[in-house]
């Protein structure tokens, strides 16, 4: 379980990446706290941040679970997946927002994939 933590912690990680740009970036980009709107390339960091904010709640729980109902190591290596996609989108969406669809994708898909097998390996614990 020791993988799966180090994957949240990098994941915690990433997103306060995304939050220190996003914040930091307020001032060239001209956005006055507590505006959330202004500079369209400021916006598109903040998107990032907001959207990864959104996928953690999913991912997190999902990540915990899998591995503890079906695997560790393939739960982190899943994990690891869903951060390479983060990676992906910041990269695509800050470049051009019709470049995010790749990363968004491949986090979306080591997200459902976490879901998917942790019910079914609750569940399977559960009856069996």
């Amino acid at each position: 379980m020791e993988l799966v933590a180090i994957v949240t912690l990098l994941a915690l990680l990433e997103c306060s990446f995304f939050a220190f740009r996003c914040g930091t970036l307020r001032q060239k980009y001209g956005v006055q706290a507590p505006a959330t709107t202004g500079d369209p390339v400021w916006e598109r960091y903040y998107r990032v941040h907001h959207n990864t904010l959104e996928q953690l709640v999913i991912f997190l729980p999902a990540l915990w679970l899998f591995a503890q109902y079906v695997n560790p190591l393939v739960g982190a290596a899943l994990g690891l997946v869903f951060l390479v996609g983060r990676i992906l989108y910041y990269n695509g969406y800050i470049a051009d927002p019709a470049k995010r669809s790749t990363g968004f994708v491949v986090g979306y898909l080591a997200t459902a994939l976490l879901l998917i097998g942790g019910l079914g390996g609750a569940v399977w614990s559960a009856i069996g």
